[in-house]
């Protein structure tokens, strides 16, 4: 299984506390089953200022602290960039992390705020696929906007959108409405990955088998080879190509 999205940089968000903490949650993942990580740091303007340059002196530096745990999972980092205006200029700058580039989409991990769908929303979407950036909207199933009307995500599929489940909101662990949501997005064919938004061992941790065998009993096999491994490789395989 591979993960795009979780916080297991220590220290520069809201995840991994320390390099302890995150090595324990790096192991955890590995027994799940996850061979593959894509790290992703909060960009949050104004409370996570995080930069491209930043994130990738700290995975580095997370790789080394697997290395020498005997963690064999592969590692690299992106960052899940909280919508807002200052998005515009860093992208036109090249210094926000996208998730990879597949089919000649770059894909970009894209968190509304858990509350709303902001005004503004569809404009700034329009003006990313215009230059050929695919939003991946992180846990659609969480934003309250979005589960007062399930209809909503629709209107953010038709303008070329893509969505990441969270694997612990399938299994109810942020309440039965998030969980019911999870499962009638699935069955409507609208979710395009599973990960686990990792932040630490207890409420949130790195686990995807759970998820991914309730998807296989919901959808089949084949459904959940393409959320937990085709769709996470397809879009992020250009960052583990070795120049």
């Amino acid at each position: 299984m591979i993960d795009i999205h979780c916080h297991l940089i220590p220290g520069i968000d809201d995840g991994a506390k320390d390099t302890a903490d995150a090595v324990s949650l790096l192991r955890m993942a590995a027994d799940d089953g996850i061979t593959r990580m894509v790290i992703t740091p909060h960009i949050h303007f104004g409370r996570f200022e995080n930069s491209k340059a930043h994130i990738w002196t700290e995975l580095l530096a997370l790789k080394q602290a697997a290395f020498e745990a005997n963690i064999n999972i592969d590692l690299a980092a992106a960052a899940e960039v909280r919508i807002d205006a200052d998005m515009l200029p860093m992208i036109m700058a090249n210094k926000l992390p996208f998730l990879g580039q597949h089919e000649g989409q770059q894909f970009l991990l894209l968190e509304l705020p858990h509350s709303h769908i902001p005004p503004g929303c569809e404009n700034l979407i329009k003006w990313l696929r215009s230059r050929n950036i695919t939003p991946l909207i992180a846990h659609p199933e969480r934003n309250r906007d979005i589960q007062k009307n399930p209809e909503r995500i629709k209107s953010l599929q038709r303008l070329g959108c893509w969505f990441q489940l969270t694997a612990s909101s399938l299994l109810g662990h942020f309440g039965e409405s998030c969980q019911a949501l999870s499962v009638q997005f699935l069955e409507a064919g609208l979710i395009d990955v599973v990960a686990s938004d990792a932040h630490n061992l207890n409420r949130r941790p790195p686990l995807l088998s759970n998820a991914r065998a309730e998807v296989a009993q919901l959808l089949g096999e084949d459904e959940a080879q393409r959320l937990f491994w085709t769709n996470p490789y397809n879009i992020t395989r250009s960052l583990f190509i070795i120049p």
